[in-house]
């Protein structure tokens, strides 16, 4: 049975790698000419994705590719003091089993993972799909595949061929991403340094195998901006207006975008299809079920929805139909408490207000003073919450290949 996959970042190496285990013929198309290196911001990787990855043998080269983030120096504005938080303490509170690691690194390792049993056609993309599975490319010869995966993330392609535009298929969540990559000036040991205002949250971390830094920038806005999604200099121009005058330093970090480090920027946006499977093709990650980048967990959903596909397929016997719908099955609340969490956590991250602010400031404080034993199990009273990805429960599938 043949499966095309489309994108190599991270759901479509993990289930790549899945399908091929479970026998399936897998070949994976990639816009960009090799993997991607563009100096992508970290992500969070808890239990579910965690146990998968080790399943799939490479869990101690994403532990020893950790950030090592442990602390974080907070300055609120309007603040005379800035104020200490212990993130090691927070971290384990929210996730039993939990790292944090550079997406380019994970994207890596995944497709490290199975890149000898699949084949990679990079530079290149689907333009057309027909109903009995053949697949036009821009470059290669078209061929037919039994089934096509979008995991293409939230501007997929595979999404906009098969569902139409992304108008009417997404929520704006009432705020915006972007990640910087410049020099690490502050010598950034395991630390965070974070500014947070009203509206507006930014910080800067590195991680222990980096030269460089990468510098976060998160802010609310009620209506979405006017921009185009490749459109880099006017995402640079709205990003400076949202920051201006907020502290030296962060003037700082805004003066290299003038540089040569990469950038990243994008609505936290979430997609709100009700199905995502029609006929042969299906989505799967950030590309079926985003509930927001940066903010819902997005990188563990995409790593467990790509496990759990490969998984119905082959118990299904590549009948994607039936596989198809038990996929969606096992998804679908999860990505319904994703959405709810993401919503909650963009309003905690970047709060409205000055006293807001405060809030979250002295909370982590708080966090910081208590046992680390008292923290975790308040936290575990709450899986709908800070313990939600923790409480995704990873199904077995045999290994059986389809023939």
């Amino acid at each position: 049975m043949r499966i095309l996959v489309s994108g190599a970042s991270i759901a479509g190496p993990v289930l790549a790698y899945w399908l091929t285990r479970h026998g399936f013929d897998v070949t994976v198309v990639e816009r960009a000419p090799a993997l991607r290196k563009t100096g992508g911001h970290a992500v969070d990787l808890f239990r579910p994705a965690m146990d998968i990855t080790e399943r799939m043998g490479v869990l101690p080269r994403v532990e020893a590719l950790a950030t090592g983030t442990t602390r974080m120096t907070l300055h609120r504005e309007g603040a005379r003091r800035p104020v200490r938080v212990d993130l090691a303490k927070i971290f384990h509170a929210t996730s039993d089993r939990h790292v944090e690691v550079m997406r380019d690194d994970l994207s890596e390792i995944y497709y490290d993972a199975g890149r000898e049993d699949v084949e990679y056609l990079f530079g290149d993309s689907i333009t057309a799909l027909s109903p009995d599975g053949e697949v036009t490319f821009e470059h290669a010869a078209p061929r037919k595949f039994d089934v096509v995966v979008g995991a293409d993330g939230l501007h997929s392609n595979v999404r906009r061929l098969v569902f139409g535009e992304e108008a009417g298929l997404t929520k704006f969540i009432g705020a915006y991403l972007a990640v910087l990559s410049l020099p690490d000036t502050l010598g950034l040991d395991g630390e965070t340094v974070l500014h947070l205002g009203a509206g507006r949250t930014t910080g800067i971390y590195s991680a222990r195998h980096l030269d460089e830094a990468r510098a976060v920038f998160l802010f609310r806005r009620d209506r979405q901006l006017d921009y185009h999604h490749r459109d880099v200099p006017r995402q640079k121009q709205l990003l400076r207006e949202a920051f201006a005058g907020m502290h030296p330093q962060v003037d700082g970090w805004l003066a290299e975008l003038d540089g040569p480090g990469p950038f990243y920027f994008d609505s936290i946006t979430q997609l709100q299809l009700d199905t995502w499977s029609r006929g042969r093709v299906t989505l799967v990650g950030d590309a079926g079920y985003c509930p927001g980048p940066a903010v819902g967990g997005s990188t563990s959903l995409a790593v467990l929805g790509a496990y759990v596909l490969a998984g119905e397929l082959a118990a299904a016997g590549g009948d994607h139909e039936r596989a198809f719908a038990a996929y969606e099955r096992e998804m679908t609340d999860l990505v319904r408490q994703s959405r709810a969490f993401a919503v909650g956590a963009a309003r905690s991250l970047i709060p409205a207000s000055r006293a807001g602010t405060w809030a979250l400031a002295r909370g982590g404080q708080l966090v910081s003073a208590l046992p680390a034993r008292l923290t975790t199990a308040l936290a575990k009273l709450n899986t709908g919450g800070v313990r939600m990805h923790d409480s995704m429960q990873v199904k077995d599938y045999a290994i059986t290949p389809v023939a």
